[in-house]
């Protein structure tokens, strides 16, 4: 009976995933264009076209402090912590999805003591000379059920599964690629308000300088008091402006520290500058058609696309009968060294088909809704990528101009710092006053700041375009 039962279960089985209805993905093709203008920047550092950056790209700077940091960054910051658990749940609900679409076995163990009461059927034990009777069933069992999937609602679930998790997986590389870039960026801007302020004291020790001048002038009879004001009056403003600087270093410390992971008190020692930093000659940009395969937010935003095209499927299978097949097994005896004897044995073989008949138009509308999602997903890959394209573009126009901007700083700087030298010896031989001085100190000091701001914006370009073209921390694909 057994065997002839599976026999005529078994054209059902054949049926299974004998088709999976939705659309099937295929990853879309890139948007046509390209980056704005030429790879080639002209001055160092240029841009050249290759495969893009290495994985540890902020080592380019030659700063094993900065190494350090970044390091310390990827064990310890605590929003990368979070990114981890949040693949590692999806990664365990994907197998969560996949084990429903196996057979489902379960298995069952009972004891039960029951006694009969005969009054329910009309008799009384006192009057048989015995009480109600009492007996103790032991059972022991099990069933197993499989759904057939004939429409492959379970396939594209798993599907769907998995491009969610691998967009938890290219989310958790863009939060390694932010958190390294953004400790790279804190230390650069560290690195130059260190400069700038020793920049800044440098200017007071002249502006200090310059008052102890004019005052010595107008003692010798040579100068006058509104020349000590002047000078004066420059200290006082210069040392104005270092308190500012001062809380900006603490302000971007504090936020190292919390990218790090640690306590402010705890960051350390972050006596960096530009001078100990290395400027890369030449910076490798993955070229567009790579690009769309290598930058994890474009990823994320493909992996998004599957996920949506997967549910139209999911939705489309509840629109279909689905069939089950099932078969239970069980074991009863009043003792348990009887369980197993062949006459204690009782199976089932069951099957159950279910179809949708009226349910007002909900699934339906639940099938349009996942096509919507899925045009919207696309549109959003479309914009990432366009994005992509503008702020790489963008980069690779800041990479030319602030060389630019750094070779026409200099020559303003070496031309300032001339003119305060020559207007220093002027007035020193009496030819000039010491206002021409003030004005000359005044022009070079906002010709050093000047050429300091041009320096520190080249780094920090030079390391965005680095993270606009992808280097960073990956993990192995989602399987």
């Amino acid at each position: 009976m057994r065997r002839k039962l599976l026999i005529a279960l078994l054209p059902l089985t054949a049926l299974a995933g004998c088709k999976t209805v939705g659309p099937d993905f295929t990853a879309p093709v890139a948007p046509a264009g390209s980056y704005a203008g030429t790879l080639q920047s002209g001055k160092a550092p240029v841009a050249v076209p290759g495969q893009g950056p290495q994985a540890r790209w902020w080592e380019v700077f030659g700063s094993a402090e900065l190494n350090a940091l970044v390091d310390k960054a990827l064990t310890g910051n605590q929003s990368l912590e979070a990114s981890r658990q949040t693949l590692t749940r999806s990664l365990e609900y994907v197998k969560s999805v996949a084990g429903k679409s196996q057979p489902q076995v379960n298995g069952q163990a009972q004891v039960n003591h029951q006694q009969i009461n005969l009054s329910s059927f009309g008799l009384s034990g006192g009057s048989l000379g015995f009480g109600n009777p009492e007996f103790t069933l032991f059972s022991l069992g099990g069933g197993v059920s499989y759904d057939l999937d004939l429409f492959g609602g379970h396939k594209r679930a798993n599907e769907k599964a998995l491009a969610e998790a691998e967009t938890q997986l290219h989310e958790t590389e863009a939060a390694h690629l932010t958190i390294a870039g953004r400790v790279v960026l804190q230390a650069l801007t560290i690195a130059a308000l260190n400069d700038r302020i020793a920049t800044q004291q440098a200017l007071i020790d002249e502006d200090l300088r310059n008052v102890k001048l004019t005052d010595a002038k107008r003692r010798g009879g040579d100068g006058t008091m509104v020349e000590v004001l002047s000078a004066q009056g420059e200290l006082a403003a210069d040392q104005a402006g270092l308190p500012q600087l001062e809380q900006a270093r603490a302000e971007a410390r504090n936020l190292l520290a919390i990218l790090l992971g640690v306590a402010p008190s705890e960051l350390g020692d972050t006596r960096f500058s530009l001078s100990s930093l290395h400027l890369p000659q030449e910076v490798p940009v993955t070229l567009p058609s790579e690009l769309v395969h290598k930058r994890p937010d474009i990823l994320a935003s493909e992996a998004r696309l599957h996920a949506a095209t997967a549910a139209i499927g999911v939705a489309e299978a509840r629109l279909y009968p689905s069939l089950t097949l099932g078969a239970s097994f069980t074991q009863s005896a009043k003792s348990p060294d009887d369980l197993f004897s062949p006459s204690n044995t009782a199976f089932s073989l069951l099957g159950g088909l279910t179809a949708p008949i009226f349910d007002g138009g909900t699934r339906k509308a639940e099938k349009r809704a996942a096509e919507a999602e899925a045009r919207a997903a696309a549109a959003r890959y479309r914009q990432t990528v366009l994005e992509a394209f503008g702020q790489t573009s963008d980069l690779l126009a800041a990479l030319a101009n602030d060389a630019r901007a750094v070779a026409l700083r200099g020559e303003s700087l070496g031309i300032a710092e001339r003119s305060l030298h020559l207007s220093r010896r002027s007035f020193q031989v009496g030819n000039s006053g010491v206002l021409q001085v003030l004005d000359a100190s005044r022009v070079a000091q906002q010709a050093r700041l000047g050429m300091l701001d041009a320096r520190s914006k080249q780094y920090i370009d030079v390391a965005r375009l680095y993270l606009a073209t992808a280097g960073g921390w990956t993990e192995p694909a989602v399987k």
